[in-house]
């Protein structure tokens, strides 16, 4: 298997790529989706919530962490998690010019 280029994309092409791949688990949507639902932090009950292993949560919450999606702060043994707004906003808006590609279709193509 090849290794992926990245280089040769612009970052803008790499943070889509990034932001694709980590919504391209369910497992990372759900931890995404009850961070917003409870708007506050939360320290340790995402096991009892998205029911998987705390090893498996741990890893999802790595991926969205080092993405920026989601910041942490460490409460007495347990590292507490809420929504990075700056990012998701962030993160919104490169999507948003990424999809609406489509509005700028000139007629007579295809």
């Amino acid at each position: 298997m090849g290794l992926t280029k990245t280089e040769i994309f612009t970052d803008q092409q790499n943070k889509i790529a990034l932001y694709s791949k980590v919504f391209g688990h369910p497992a990372r949507v759900a931890i995404l989706q009850y961070l917003f639902k409870i708007n506050t932090c939360v320290c340790g009950d995402l096991v009892n919530v998205i029911q998987l292993a705390q090893p498996t949560i741990s890893q999802h919450l790595k991926e969205l962490r080092s993405l920026g999606l989601i910041k942490g702060n460490v409460e007495g043994t347990s590292v507490c998690y809420c929504i990075n707004l700056e990012e998701w906003t962030q993160m919104k808006e490169t999507m948003f010019q990424f999809l609406n590609q489509d509005n700028t279709k000139k007629e007579g193509c295809c």
